[in-house]
């Protein structure tokens, strides 16, 4: 059975692949049949020991779902999402099925032509304000996917946030565990379909910061470099916590960072205290009035640095004829 679209679906679905993930593990599979696109989580692909119970993979699948649907409707194409909709499937994380026509919006289009610049910037960035505008915009792009996004340095959180991803940074290379599987991800060849090749890591700190960059992270072949002495630091929220949540939080996400990306601005993750229990429930308490906090991103200006590759489409892509035909 031919399936509809094919040079579109075809298209977003290499915007899909283009989202963040943690390690870039890539913890997603989809599934087309007809007009239907489903997003599953990979199992095999989700991280034993920082994300066991599938966090930061439910994040990364919903930041492809929202990839996937601004590439849709940049090309004129309207898109209805179901987040989790069947809960005999809980790894069915979304269903995205097309609903007719409509024209694209010029910030759509933005945001779609976003996906193939945006990238983690793990190198130091300027010690130079993020101008308030687009400190705004980024705000308003999480609120746009029913999230929210807090700075740091206004709340009067920053110094607390920050001891707890030293103190998880401490922790992780402090077990062997986590240190092995971050070595299995991480320092891998340029042209590596996945994981963190070692040219997309950033250089030691020189001397300790405020944040630390992760010690898997750390390209030992360039030398050490100053890090900003303040980075603005932005978390993540929502409303509701669970897995629907964390699906609801990915896209949110990723909306911030395509703006970001549009805005001009670098960005990276601070996931170490979202991957230890100890820190993660502190970060729990800390914003415990605002919400469930999902992530946390640091944001600035910082020099271009080369993609990170991804898998070959065909590597994740299944074509349902039928629906007695299993998604796997």
């Amino acid at each position: 059975m031919s399936r509809p679209l094919p040079a579109v679906f075809d298209q977003a679905l290499a915007s899909a692949v283009r989202a963040p993930s943690p390690h870039n593990t890539q913890p997603w599979r989809f599934v087309v049949e007809h007009e239907v696109i489903e997003i599953w989580l990979d199992r095999d692909r989700v991280l034993d020991i920082a994300d066991p119970h599938g966090r930061e993979a439910r994040l990364a699948c919903g930041a492809a779902a929202f990839n996937l649907v601004i590439c849709l409707r940049a090309n004129g194409l309207a898109a209805i999402v179901r987040m989790l909709p069947d809960p005999a499937e809980p790894d069915l994380v979304a269903v995205i099925r097309l609903d007719g026509n409509q024209k694209g919006t010029a910030a759509e289009r933005k945001l779609a032509e976003a996906v193939f610049r945006r990238h983690t910037n793990r190198r130091p960035m300027l010690d130079k304000e993020v101008p308030s505008a687009a400190r705004t915009a980024l705000k308003s792009a999480a609120l746009q996917e029913g999230g929210q996004v807090e700075y740091l340095n206004v709340s009067g959180r920053y110094s607390t946030v920050a001891s707890l991803v030293r103190q998880a940074e401490t922790l992780q290379s402090d077990d062997p565990a986590f240190r092995a599987e971050a070595a299995f991800w991480t320092h891998r060849e340029p042209d590596s379909p996945d994981g963190v090749p070692r040219i997309a890591s950033g250089p030691p700190p020189y001397g300790p910061g405020v944040v630390t960059l992760r010690a898997s992270h750390e390209n030992e072949n360039l030398p050490p470099r100053e890090y900003e002495q303040e980075p603005l630091l932005g978390v993540v929220l929502t409303r509701d916590r669970g897995p629907h949540a964390e699906v609801r939080a990915g896209m949110a996400m990723q909306r911030v960072l395509l703006t970001a990306t549009v805005e001009g601005l670098a960005t990276s993750f601070l996931s170490q205290p979202f991957e230890t229990p100890r820190t993660r429930e502190a970060l729990g308490r800390i914003f415990a009035g605002l919400g469930q906090p999902h992530t946390l991103l640091r944001i600035g200006y910082g020099s271009p640095t080369r993609l990170t590759a991804r898998r070959p489409i065909e590597d994740v892509l299944t074509h349902r004829a039928g629906r007695d035909v299993p998604a796997s």
